[in-house]
């Protein structure tokens, strides 16, 4: 179960990463204005804003790798913590932007969390 729960976590990890990505230095592009549902004006207007929230995302993956690969009780108190940290900007993001933020964000984390919290 520990290893089905580490990759679990870096699954998220990756995911978080890629949201980096597309939100530092993609953000304009047809890709991520599609994946965001945003236009080329509002892409454009809010380019540093996203790169902001990119840098966010990034500190999230450091997190989960952090603790994915630390040893216990440091390990699994990084992965808890960061875990929840994702699963509660997925809820706010949920509830402030789009629906479907729960289903890529939230949920996943809180799986992953629970899979942490049982290989326990």
């Amino acid at each position: 179960m520990s290893i089905v729960a580490t990759c679990a976590v870096l699954a998220i990890a990756v995911l978080h990463l890629y949201i980096l990505v597309l939100e530092m230095f993609l953000w304009t592009t047809p890709r991520a204005r599609a994946s965001f549902g945003t236009t080329e004006e509002f892409a454009a207007s809010t380019k540093t804003l996203a790169a902001n929230q990119g840098l966010y995302n990034g500190f999230l993956a450091a997190g989960l790798v952090w603790g994915a690969v630390a040893a216990d009780p440091a390990g699994f108190q990084a992965k808890v913590f960061f875990l929840v940290c994702v699963a509660v900007a997925g809820a706010y993001g949920a509830a402030t932007s789009s629906r479907r933020i729960l289903f890529v964000q939230t949920v996943p984390a809180l799986v992953a969390l629970a899979l942490v919290v049982a290989a326990r």
